[in-house]
């Protein structure tokens, strides 16, 4: 999580960017003053943490990295948006389902001039390595090794558990700097997906155990959410194994 003012029991990430909240797309408007005033009303501040993310995705498809960026390219690219994040509510930002390291780097280089926190989510293949063929071990330490370790934390989004639990399955330090998973409900591969018919939501009761082994291995992880194919189901799944974690 994010360090804060108090000690909280936990935080609540409100994307805002990409996808959420793009009215121009014909999106609902994320109700950000909406969720602010039933934080105060409902006595949750001391509690759990609001946290507004802005968020951005990669320059081209989130499943293939296409033509890459130079670093100095896709922090030109993402400068403007990331910019105007320092205007709004946005307490953070954060990259999601990024293929590559120079634009990850390019993300972190522009977030850092407006003074926001900012998180990489990359995302991952059935080997557990980027669409480049890297390792998330190499990715993660080539982007820290590029920008001064500034990145808050990194992620994986848009991937099934099977797919990373053997490239994480390690003590290494690089491994703390992974905070945060986002997994798909379906073990398809990208490609798979991307022809099937239909959202394949997989297995909720499935999903929820493999986070709850997942947690038993690394229970620095602490950010968790679901990609594609989750819905409240898997959700819930989530919150009752990271509430059986959590009891002494």
């Amino acid at each position: 999580m994010l360090d804060t003012k108090r000690r909280v029991i936990g935080q609540i990430i409100i994307c805002q960017g990409c996808c959420c909240g793009a009215t121009h797309k014909d999106r609902p408007e994320v109700p950000v003053a909406w969720l602010k005033e039933e934080w105060r009303r409902r006595g949750l501040l001391k509690r759990v943490q609001l946290s507004i993310s802005g968020c951005v995705g990669p320059r081209g498809d989130g499943y293939d990295p296409g033509q890459i960026m130079s670093e100095a390219e896709a922090e030109a690219y993402h400068s403007q948006q990331i910019g105007f994040f320092r205007e709004t509510d946005a307490d953070l930002v954060t990259a999601i389902t990024i293929t590559n390291t120079p634009e990850a780097i390019g993300i972190v280089r522009a977030a850092r001039t407006t003074g926001l926190p900012v998180v990489i989510s990359f995302t991952l293949e059935t080997d557990g390595c980027l669409p480049t063929r890297q390792s998330l071990e190499e990715a993660i330490d080539a982007v820290d090794a590029a920008t001064g370790k500034v990145t808050a934390y990194y992620m994986i989004n848009c991937a099934h558990p099977t797919h990373f639990d053997t490239a994480i399955a390690t003590s290494q330090p690089w491994v703390r700097r992974l905070r945060g998973v986002r997994a798909n409900a379906s073990r398809l591969s990208h490609a798979e997906l991307n022809e099937a018919p239909d959202l394949d939501d997989g297995n909720p009761l499935e999903f929820g155990a493999q986070y709850g082994d997942l947690l038993r291995r690394h229970p620095h992880i602490n950010v968790l959410g679901g990609c594609c194919g989750t819905d409240h189901r898997h959700i819930e799944e989530i919150a009752r194994v990271c509430k059986a974690a959590s009891s002494p």
